[in-house]
């Protein structure tokens, strides 16, 4: 770029530094003309030439130079600020995480406590499995051997079959409808031929209040034998 002043052109760098070249050669060219007696002729006047300046050369390289300081100066800043932008956007990010990790302790902080769980009743024992019988004679005697040993009633397997077997031969409907108490309107009934005031009165809790039931009417008639004649064990005849 040119500007004038006072009427001349202002020399660029390069210029000055070809002018300079030039005046140093023809500087040269005088002194050694008067160290040789001050007569040079004109070869001897072109035979010291100046120094060839490219200004052309010289501007290009340095322009040059400038545009790759300029470049790099440009890369690092750039790098640099994208570097100040990443660390902002993390202490921004970290910020925010703690920020939000703070407010949530506080939102749990101030959660009711809930109340303790109440603890769970024991598990009941499981009932033992009922026991099973056969509905047979041999079942009968053996379920109602159970209940009079549980009340603490005396009586044997054999004392109870062999009067059941005497009394009706095992049939649980037998009636006896011809002796002194059918006469008086109370027929021995069922396996053990038991009268219905009596079964009444010896019935045990946890039999059937069903007179031809076998098992109660088993029942009501050892406990009956038991406090008369000490079990059933003892009575080989009417009783």
């Amino acid at each position: 770029m040119r500007s004038t002043h006072s009427g001349y052109t202002r020399l660029s760098k390069v210029h000055k530094v070809s002018a300079a070249g030039l005046t140093a050669a023809a500087a040269a060219t005088v002194v050694f003309a008067a160290v040789s007696g001050g007569t040079a002729s004109a070869a001897d006047a072109h035979a010291v030439k100046p120094v060839a300046w490219s200004a052309e050369s010289f501007g290009e390289t340095q322009q040059d130079e400038l545009s790759t300081y300029a470049d790099a100066a440009a890369a690092k800043a750039k790098a640099e600020a994208a570097a100040k932008v990443k660390a902002a956007a993390k202490a921004e990010a970290d910020a925010k995480a703690k920020a939000d990790q703070e407010r949530a302790s506080r939102s749990e902080a101030r959660k009711p406590m809930k109340p303790a769980a109440a603890a769970k009743p024991a598990a009941k024992p499981a009932a033992p499995a009922k026991k099973a019988y056969a509905d047979n004679l041999d079942g009968w005697i053996r379920q109602s051997l159970d209940i009079l040993h549980a009340k603490g009633v005396p009586a044997s397997y054999e004392g109870i079959k062999r009067n059941v077997m005497r009394e009706s031969t095992g049939n649980p409907h037998a009636i006896n409808d011809w002796d002194v108490n059918a006469v008086n309107g109370v027929p021995s009934k069922g396996l053990l031929q038991i009268i219905d005031p009596t079964f009444k009165a010896y019935h045990v809790e946890g039999t059937s209040w069903d007179i031809w039931d076998p098992v109660a009417n088993i029942t009501a008639s050892c406990n009956y034998a038991a406090d008369k004649y000490g079990s059933m064990d003892n009575v080989n005849s009417a009783y």
